[in-house]
């Protein structure tokens, strides 16, 4: 198993905890960050989708669910979307 697909796995796990209320979105943020290798192998507007997605999240995080704009169960599952659509590029 590759080292991107790897640091895909562990992004994937954090996304997860936070789902089930567990986790922190600052550890996703900085395990998502940290996935150079990854974010190196996916073309270029993953990086700059997987940002915008994590801005987002961590701005919700400031706020109660319904003071917010963002939703942070939509962000997590737009983030889900994200992990599904880079683990196909990977694979192909």
């Amino acid at each position: 198993m590759s080292s991107a697909t790897q640091q895909l796995d562990a992004i994937a796990v954090r996304i997860a905890a936070l789902g089930g209320g567990s986790g922190s979105v600052t550890a996703l943020s900085d395990e998502a960050l940290g996935s150079t290798e990854l974010l190196g192998a996916l073309p270029p507007r993953y990086g700059e989708v997987l940002l915008n997605l994590l801005d987002r999240l961590e701005s919700s995080a400031l706020f109660s669910e319904e003071s917010c704009s963002f939703s942070q169960k939509d962000l997590l599952d737009n983030l889900q979307v994200w992990v599904d659509k880079a683990r196909g590029q990977l694979v192909s």
